[in-house]
C-alpha cells in the first residue's frame, strides 16, 4: 500500500514507517513544516521515500495530521486523521477541527485524548502507541534525574517546566529534547536535541525518570523509558495514569509526594530496580510494536476498502 504522511511527529512516524508499506513523505527546499521529508535524526527504513509533493502518485490512503494537509490530498484518496494532542481551551467541551465530518475518521492515539476531544458525528478510534524497543538498558549508575521533552521553555507549565527546580534541589536533572539549550537553574543542564540513539544510552544511566508534563495525551519518552527498565515518577494526569501501573512508578497530583519519592528512589536502589522491571514489562506488553502495526494495517486496509 502506498500511504502518503507528513514528517510532523518523528517520534510517531518512526514506529509508523516500520510497516509493510510504501510511504511517501513530501519535501520541500526549504524542509520546512510542510516538507520536511525524511528524518535526520531517526532510523528511518528505505521504504520511507521523500518527493515532492506534486511528484507522488498512486496513493491509496493518506495520512493527515494537521487541518492545513487536508486540501493538499489527492481527489479521492481516503483519509485517516490521526489526533496525537489533548485539546486546548475550552476544555472539556472542545470541538474538534475534524468533527461533523462523514469524509474521514479520526484515529486518537490515546483513549483520553478520544474522551475530552468532541468530534460531533465524525467516526473515531483508537490506535494506541506502539514504539521501537530502545536498545538502551537502565543502569541508574548516575545518581542523576532525566527528562526527556520538548521547548520547555516556551511551553513552561504544559511540560512543567516551573516544577523542574524544585526536583533539581533534590539531584542534578538532565533535560534532553529540542529547544532545551536555553534552560538555566542551579543543577538543571540541558542536552539539547542528540540523536536518538545517544539520547537513550544516556537516559538510560540516570537513576530515576520524571514525567512533569501537565497536559500531553502520552509522551512517547516516557514508554521508552519505561522500555528501557526505568523507574518513573511523575504526575498523574492524562494517559499517564492508565500507562504507569502503581507497581511500575509513582503517579500523584501532589507535589510534595512526587519530591518525596525522588528522595526514595535515589536512596534504595532495589526499590528503583523493581519498579523499572516492572515498567518494562507493562510497556513492552502495552506499547510493543508488532501491536501498534497490526492495528495500523486493519485501519489502513478497512479505510482502503471501503472507499472502493
Amino acid at each position: 500500500m502506498n500511504i502518503l504522511l507528513w514528517h510532523v511527529h518523528g517520534s510517531w512516524t518512526t514506529s509508523f514507517v516500520q510497516g509493510k508499506h510504501r510511504y511517501l513523505i513530501p519535501v520541500n527546499d526549504a524542509r520546512d513544516a510542510m516538507g520536511r521529508g525524511r528524518a535526520q535524526t531517526f532510523d528511518w527504513p528505505a521504504t520511507v521515500e521523500e518527493l515532492p509533493l506534486d511528484q507522488i502518485r498512486d496513493v491509496d490512503v493518506a495520512i493527515v495530521q494537521r487541518p492545513e494537509e487536508l486540501e493538499l490530498v489527492p481527489r479521492g484518496v481516503p483519509v485517516i486523521y490521526v489526533e496525537h494532542n489533548t485539546p486546548k481551551g475550552d476544555v472539556p467541551n472542545s470541538w474538534h477541527p475534524m468533527a461533523d465530518r462523514d469524509d474521514l475518521i479520526v484515529a486518537h492515539v490515546t483513549d483520553f485524548n478520544e474522551l475530552f476531544w468532541d468530534t460531533g458525528g465524525t467516526r473515531t478510534t483508537v490506535i494506541e502507541h506502539g514504539i521501537v524497543e530502545p536498545s538502551a538498558r537502565w543502569s541508574g549508575d548516575v545518581d542523576h534525574l532525566a527528562i526527556v521533552t520538548n521547548e520547555p521553555i516556551r511551553r513552561n507549565r504544559v511540560t512543567g517546566t516551573d516544577l523542574f527546580p524544585r526536583f533539581a534541589a533534590v539531584a542534578p536533572l538532565d533535560v534532553f529534547g529540542m529547544g532545551v539549550e536555553g534552560l538555566r537553574g542551579p543543577r538543571i543542564t540541558p542536552y539539547d536535541d542528540p540523536p536518538q540513539h545517544v539520547m537513550h544510552a544516556e537516559v538510560a544511566r540516570r537513576r530515576i525518570y520524571l514525567h512533569l508534563t501537565r497536559w500531553t495525551s502520552l509522551g512517547l519518552s516516557l514508554i521508552e523509558a519505561m522500555q528501557m527498565g526505568m523507574p518513573v515518577v511523575g504526575l498523574a494526569t492524562t494517559e499517564a495514569v492508565a500507562a504507569v501501573p502503581p507497581d511500575a512508578g509513582v503517579l500523584d497530583t501532589r507535589v510534595s509526594t512526587l519530591v518525596e519519592a525522588t528522595h526514595w528512589l535515589l536512596e534504595d536502589a532495589e526499590a528503583a530496580r523493581s519498579l523499572g522491571t516492572r515498567a518494562r514489562q507493562v510497556a513492552l506488553a502495552r506499547y510493543g510494536l508488532d501491536r501498534f502495526l497490526a492495528d495500523w494495517d486493519r485501519l489502513l486496509e478497512e479505510e482502503k476498502c471501503a472507499s472502493r
